[in-house]
């Protein structure tokens, strides 16, 4: 088979915007993990200090620790999805390279990866923006501190 050079520009052209999602996603997937960790030090914090005998602390410590495992959940999924996202841009930029220097047939299944890949991403946005909102619900400062001091 013979290659231009002209042919191998053209494609590292095509296969720059892939590149450059793969750069936007890592970006999202260091911020994701960066929360998924404060998220895991913040339960330990709780689950050390969590009373041993039933009461009101008791009961706000595990109502905490639920919403951190929810968070450690939906944070998970959003790492899955970014990572899997990121998979499919690879994929379509070696079926970028692969149509154009192997002269195989791959224009269907590189579309179907680069959707696949930006509908994976959603999702993982979708996790992430369902993180944010639970880390706001739970934020609070206690209503004894908010009160006016009485004289």
């Amino acid at each position: 088979m013979d290659t231009m050079p002209a042919d191998i520009a053209l494609t590292i052209q095509l296969a720059l915007a892939p590149a450059f999602l793969l750069v936007g996603v890592g970006q999202f997937l260091i911020l994701a993990t960066g929360r998924l960790g404060r998220v895991v030090d913040r339960a330990r914090i709780i689950a050390d200090i969590l009373p041993r005998d039933p009461g009101p602390e008791h009961d706000d410590c595990l109502r905490e620790l639920k919403m951190l495992d929810r968070r450690m959940t939906v944070t998970g999924l959003s790492i899955l999805f970014g990572t899997i996202s990121m998979i499919a841009v690879c994929l379509v930029v070696a079926g970028l390279f692969a149509n154009r220097l192997l002269d195989i047939a791959l224009s269907g299944l590189t579309a179907a990866a680069f959707v696949w890949a930006m509908g994976l991403l959603i999702l993982g946005l979708i996790a992430f923006l369902i993180e944010v909102y639970l880390a706001n619900k739970s934020i609070h400062v206690r209503a004894d501190l908010l009160e006016k001091p009485r004289q």
